[in-house]
Order: C-alpha cells, then sequence, then structure tokens
C-alpha cells in the first residue's frame, strides 16, 4: 500500500480559520466541534491528510448553499452569519480551492 501524503495548509487558510475562531468566539455561532477541530488545524498549519483533504472537499461541497443564507451576513466582521463562521472555520474560499485542487490531484 502507498504511503498516504499529507499536505500544509496556506497562510490565507490558516488566517481565515484564525478569523472565523475570533467571529465565533465574539458572536457565538458558527461551526461544530468537527469544525472548531479543523480550524485549530489549519490555524496552527499543522500537516492535512488525504482523509482531511476529502473530508474538506465534501464540506464545502455540502456548505455552498450557506452562502444563500438570509440571517446574518456573508463576509461581516460586524454581523456574520454562522455559516460563514463555519465556512472560515475550514479555511475558507482559500481552503475550498486548496482542498478541491488537492482531492482533483490524489484522484489522478
Amino acid at each position: 500500500m502507498a504511503e498516504q501524503q499529507t499536505f500544509t495548509p496556506t497562510q490565507k487558510m490558516a488566517a481565515n480559520a484564525r478569523r472565523g475562531l475570533r467571529l465565533r468566539e465574539k458572536f457565538g455561532r458558527g461551526g461544530t466541534a468537527v469544525g472548531l477541530r479543523r480550524a485549530h488545524q489549519l490555524a496552527e498549519r499543522r500537516e492535512v491528510s488525504e482523509k482531511d483533504v476529502k473530508a474538506m472537499a465534501s464540506y464545502f461541497a455540502r456548505h455552498a448553499v450557506d452562502k444563500q443564507a438570509n440571517a446574518h451576513q456573508w463576509d461581516s466582521n460586524s454581523d456574520p452569519s454562522a455559516g460563514f463562521i463555519a465556512w472560515l472555520l475550514w479555511g475558507g474560499e482559500d481552503g475550498r480551492k486548496w482542498a478541491e485542487a488537492k482531492r482533483a490531484k490524489l484522484a489522478s
């Protein structure tokens, strides 16, 4: 069996995760226990496994619909939606692009 690859999160992903953690603390919404663990992993730029890459890509695919929510605002520091905070915890838009690219590379 081939050795599993690991990947290092980007600085932008880490910054998004830290922003998500700050907003979650301030507003008390957004993210699950899994999302919080992922945010700390990304914020600290700890290695991400192939399994984590796949989980991240799946998260973003499932939660893209959250951008359409009417409660609170997407990409707001003063009234962020829970979905936006959770999105940031997973690395934000930079995390989505990164995870999708890594997953595609793993599938090829």
